[in-house]
């Protein structure tokens, strides 16, 4: 492990939206998104990226896969190796074999989950550890197997809860920087975030608890207008992007990207 902080990044994957994309999963009904939709709101997050200072692989879109653009949940990256993951919903288990080719090219080190499931959508990296939150997509027997994945990369792990009734993890939380998480009250209630200093969202936009720190900047949902200001007079470098249409089918700004510091790069 290195002093680096765990948001500096300077490599990411991302998979252009297929058009498919209207039909992703989802828990309850928002209304479809729009194919136009998604695929403006996948180009400014990419150029935000783009300006925060990191290379993308850019995967081809996967008309079979409508939930592909969401590349977090099928792997997991690091600077130390990639693992393959399992996904906890049964139309995205072979999303796994479309990414991992890519994978096994870019890194030295790539471990397969070997039992279980996990989403990468429940795994959240702090300074400190490798954050795993069981929920409907990562069952207890795919979480010791991701710490034991996480151990052979030299990552410290632990198993958490995610609140009753939320799809992710990291639907509820993101790091902000290494001492700071920004979370929604109901899981900030639960303790598990007892060693960082909390930044709680406003009530009415717990969805903006899924924002994402690259280098200098903090992108946020800008449909999210207390949490932007709460950040930005906290100091951060604040990047409102649209999430209207992926949020439709229960996605945020971390889904659509794998991130990682390549010492190569």
């Amino acid at each position: 492990m290195t002093s680096r902080p765990v948001y500096h990044f300077n490599s990411i994957i991302v998979r252009t939206p297929s058009r498919s994309v209207v039909d992703g999963l989802r828990a309850e009904d928002r209304g479809s998104p729009t194919y136009d939709g998604v695929k403006a709101e996948h180009d400014a997050y990419l150029e935000a990226m783009r300006d925060a200072g990191v290379k993308a692989t850019v995967l081809p879109p996967l008309e079979a896969f409508p939930d592909s653009v969401f590349v977090e949940d099928p792997a997991l990256v690091f600077t130390e190796g990639a693992i393959v993951l399992r996904p906890g919903a049964a139309a995205r288990v072979r999303e796994t074999q479309e990414i991992a080719p890519t994978l096994r090219e870019m890194f030295h080190t790539v471990l397969d989950l070997p039992a279980g499931y996990a989403d990468g959508g429940d795994v959240l990296t702090t300074r400190e550890s490798v954050m795993i939150g069981l929920s409907a997509r990562t069952d207890r027997a795919g979480a010791v197997a991701l710490r034991a994945c996480l151990d052979k990369l030299g990552r410290k792990s632990e198993i958490v809860a995610t609140p009753e009734g939320v799809l992710h993890f990291k639907t509820d939380c993101s790091l902000l920087d290494d001492e700071t998480v920004l979370s929604t009250n109901r899981l900030a209630r639960s303790g598990v975030f007892k060693n960082f200093r909390q930044m709680i969202i406003p009530d009415g936009e717990e969805p903006a608890a899924n924002a994402l720190r690259v280098n200098d900047v903090v992108m946020v949902g800008s449909d999210f207008p207390r949490t932007i200001e709460m950040l930005d007079k906290a100091g951060y470098g604040v990047v409102p992007l649209k999430t209207t249409e992926i949020g439709k089918i229960d996605a945020g700004l971390s889904c659509m990207s794998l991130r990682w510091f390549s010492e190569a790069s």
